[in-house]
C-alpha cells in the first residue's frame, strides 16, 4: 500500500494529541499537589490546543475541508460521528477556556468541579478526532477538497 499523509491534518492531529497528553500530565500533577508544575502544564496544553485551532480554522479557510471518501453506506454514520466529535470539541473548547480563567483568576471552587469535567470531555475530543483523522486519511482516501472562500465566494 502507498500512499502520503497531508500535512497540515497530521501536524494539527499531532497537537491536539500533545494537548490531551499535557492534560493528563496537569491532572497527575495536581493530584500530587504540584500547584506550580500543574499551572504551567495546563498552560501549555492550552497553546498546543490553539495551535491546533490555528492550523484547523487556516486550513478550512484557505486550503478547505475534506470530504469523507469511504463507502458510501458508512457514510452517514461518518457524518453523525463527526458532529459528536464537533459537538465535542465545541463544548470542551469553552469549558477549557472557562477552566483556565477560573484557575488564573484563583477561583478555585469552580475550578476544582470544572477541571475534571473539561479533561474528561477534552480526552474524549482528542480520541473522537483522532478517530476522524483516520478514517478522513489511513482508512480510507480523502474525498474532495473545497476551501470555504471557494465554496463561498465561488473561486
Amino acid at each position: 500500500m502507498n500512499f502520503t499523509l497531508p500535512i497540515l491534518p497530521t501536524i494539527s492531529t499531532f497537537f491536539i494529541v500533545l494537548s490531551a497528553i499535557t492534560v493528563a500530565i496537569g491532572w497527575g500533577q495536581i493530584r500530587q499537589r504540584k500547584i506550580e508544575a500543574h499551572k504551567k502544564t495546563m498552560m501549555l496544553a492550552a497553546v498546543f490546543a490553539l495551535i491546533f485551532f490555528i492550523i484547523y480554522v487556516s486550513r478550512t479557510v484557505f486550503i478547505g475541508n475534506t470530504a469523507f471518501g469511504g463507502p458510501d453506506n458508512i457514510k452517514i454514520y461518518y457524518t453523525i460521528f463527526l458532529i459528536f466529535h464537533i459537538t465535542l470539541a465545541t463544548t470542551g473548547a469553552v469549558f477549557g477556556i472557562v477552566t483556565l480563567i477560573t484557575g488564573y483568576k484563583n477561583n478555585l471552587t469552580k475550578h476544582r468541579k470544572l477541571g475534571p469535567i473539561t479533561s474528561i470531555i477534552w480526552f474524549f475530543t482528542a480520541i473522537t478526532g483522532v478517530l476522524v483523522y483516520l478514517l478522513l486519511y489511513v482508512f480510507y482516501q480523502g474525498g474532495e477538497t473545497t476551501s470555504a472562500i471557494k465554496a463561498i465566494l465561488g473561486f
